[in-house]
């Protein structure tokens, strides 16, 4: 069994590389990146192929995450079919991906924590930290519930 985790924001240069790290990292440690595939996208991704801002680099890199290879691409409905975990970072997110979901799907999109991860792009180095900090525990509240999900299977 392999769990599809499809991270969504707005650009995809922000909050969703990062959770990318975060969850990259986590997965690893806990030895279940085999049984984990981790992606993300954006909603209104205006230049496919851009890389991370450099302020998410700097607040990923300092807390030991490494999302230097990320460039942004856009959401497709094909996303929504293929990962079984498309979470959104904003409650605007978790509509589009429902507008663009496959018959049978719309439900499957989820947030990805109670609260909308603020956007930091165009703030500063310490909005890029808040985002990263809730993004982290996000991720350690998620990586719970996978390790329980594989180990039912």
């Amino acid at each position: 069994m392999v769990i599809g985790i499809l991270f969504v924001c707005t650009g995809n240069t922000c909050r969703s590389p990062m959770a990318v790290g975060v969850m990259r990292s986590l997965v690893r440690r806990a030895g279940v990146e085999h049984a984990v595939q981790i992606g993300s996208a954006g909603t209104g991704v205006r230049h496919a192929g851009q890389p991370p801002s450099p302020l998410a680099l700097k607040a990923a890199a300092c807390c030991g995450h490494d999302i230097a290879g990320h460039r942004s691409r856009p959401l497709t409905a094909d996303d929504i079919a293929r990962f079984t975990h498309p979470l959104a970072m904003a409650q605007t997110h978790l509509a589009a991906l429902r507008a663009l979901a496959p018959p049978g799907l719309a439900e499957r999109p989820r947030m990805f924590g109670d609260h909308d991860v603020a956007d930091p792009h165009g703030g500063s180095a310490q909005d890029y930290e808040r985002a990263l900090d809730l993004i982290e525990a996000g991720c350690v509240g998620l990586l719970a519930h996978l390790r329980a999900t594989l180990e039912k299977s």
